[in-house]
């Protein structure tokens, strides 16, 4: 787990074919996933060019307010790691622009009109949401390099020539392959020590047009939030973003948590869950610096690694049990999830399923619920079903649930919802505009998980599920410690009033 002094060349792809601009006056680096100043692929590249080149760094962070789900909710918790930025670079050779759109359309132009004077634009290479396309676009349209550097996990997205369709399968191919690339880590603080030179201020014309965030906007308050066009109904949650408190929270889990992470965290009581997949999905967190801390705790190195390559979810790392289920969490499963977004653009489709679960779930569609819920009933947790209502209203209120939950969640929209099709839209929809981690790639594997992705046929076979897995909200409340967690979320708890109050 050495520093790396360059970034392997096979996290670093040419968007376009333009060359390096000749006489550029800065290196441009548009960050748009990996929204951290540290253990940072992308920005360490960037630094990197702008050295050799001899040449300043420019940081363009922007926040669009056109997105898909954009809302009060998703739009603070970025607006806490840019205004951190704003903070951490005012005194330093890094010039930072954080431009907050005010209104759909607004932000168009920024980036080629930053880029006519930049030799060079470097920006984060991330398969899902809008951000594939939207740097395929940028890529056509620039008259210089544009190149797109992977910062996501500990494989790089363009080590697997394959697809995996079973986490057992892509376990085993890290146990063959990721060794090598652990000593290729991102260096933890890629502009320490740097000698960069200075700019003095982006051009005027550029200034006036796409003026940079005042402190009010980049507070996030509630007046400064109100003036934008996005969804006002998806409150700010309780948790903030930014690169300070993804630490603080990764911290709180290492000292109080990941003891107790292999026994604890599929029980909502016990409070165990690490709580750090909203600082991952925004790029507030590096699974890199996770894994380091995770293991210096553990006094790990390298030599610990077992020698089995059999797929097995335990002792392959050579650390306790609870630091091997968490591992498991971090690298297999959500890096697998990354896998089928960076393969394929049809990942968020319904036909994306294994072969044996649309045949299963169409022999079923047919099937009579004994439920049947709307969009709207759902998003209100208006069912008959307590423990599903609980969840709902954390997924509302916080924007995020129990991990465990989640996968019941997702299971009983598929018994309540009039077709598999339906329960899958339902769930994007619930997940996406609520979700503090949604629209990831690891989000968009525990949707289709609940429809078979990633699973096994099991039996017996049942109706409305046919050889999906199933799960009952009964069988869970036998297995898990949920009597806080319902006095909290429970229709008897302050959290249903509050809920009420937001429809």
């Amino acid at each position: 787990m050495s520093e790396s002094n360059s970034v392997p060349s096979i996290r670093i792809r040419a968007v376009n074919e333009q060359p390096v601009r000749q006489g550029g006056s800065f290196v441009l680096y548009w960050m748009i996933a990996s929204r951290r100043l540290e253990w940072n692929f992308g920005l360490q590249w960037a630094v990197e060019q702008a050295r050799d080149l001899g040449l300043p760094l420019v940081i363009l962070e922007a926040l669009r307010v056109g997105y898909p789900w954009a809302s009060d909710r998703l739009h603070r918790f970025v607006l806490d790691g840019m205004a951190e930025h704003a903070r951490r670079l005012e005194d330093s050779k890094v010039l930072y622009h954080p431009y907050v759109e005010p209104e759909e359309g607004a932000g168009k132009g920024l980036l080629a009109a930053l880029a006519e004077s930049a030799a060079v634009v470097v920006t984060d290479d991330y398969p899902a949401f809008f951000l594939p396309r939207m740097v395929q676009a940028a890529g056509q349209q620039l008259k210089v390099r544009l190149e797109a550097v992977d910062s996501n996990g500990l494989l790089p997205l363009r080590a697997a020539d394959k697809t995996f369709s079973r986490a057992f399968d892509f376990r085993r191919y890290l146990q063959k392959e990721l060794p090598q690339h652990l000593g290729a880590f991102p260096r933890p603080y890629p502009l320490q020590g740097q000698a960069l030179e200075a700019l003095e201020s982006l051009p005027k014309k550029v200034l006036e047009r796409w003026p940079a965030a005042g402190e009010d906007l980049l507070a996030g308050s509630e007046g400064a939030l109100a003036k934008l066009p996005i969804d006002h109904s998806v409150p700010v949650a309780p948790a903030r973003g930014g690169a300070e408190a993804a630490r603080e929270t990764l911290e709180r889990f290492l000292e109080e948590r990941l003891d107790r992470y292999g026994e604890g965290r599929n029980h909502p009581d016990d409070d165990a869950a690490s709580e750090l997949s909203p600082y991952l999905h925004f790029g507030h967190l590096s699974a890199h610096q996770t894994f380091v801390e995770v293991m210096e705790r553990e006094g790990w190195n390298p030599s610990k690694l077992g020698h089995s390559t059999s797929g097995s979810r335990t002792g392959w790392w050579g650390t306790g049990e609870s630091t091997e289920s968490f591992l498991d969490e971090l690298i297999t499963w959500r890096e697998v999830g990354f896998n089928m977004c960076w393969r394929t653009d049809e990942y968020d489709r319904y036909e994306s399923l294994p072969d044996w679960a649309l045949r299963t779930l169409e022999e079923h569609a047919g099937d009579e619920r004994p439920y049947v819920y709307t969009l709207q009933e759902w998003e209100r947790a208006e069912t008959h079903d307590e423990l599903w209502n609980a969840a709902q209203r954390q997924l509302v209120l916080t924007g995020r649930m129990h991990n465990y939950l989640r996968m019941l969640w997702g299971k009983k929209i598929l018994h309540w919802s009039e077709s598999p099709r339906a329960a899958l839209d339902i769930m994007i929809e619930l997940n996406n505009k609520y979700a503090l981690d949604g629209r990831d790639p690891n989000s968009y594997s525990g949707i289709f998980w609940v429809l078979g992705r990633y699973d096994r046929a099991w039996g017996p076979e049942r109706e409305v599920f046919g050889k999906i897995r199933y799960m009952t909200s009964k069988s869970t409340r036998s297995k898990l410690k949920l009597k806080e967690y319902l006095r909290r979320w429970g229709p008897e708890g302050e959290a249903a009033e509050r809920q009420q109050s937001l429809f």
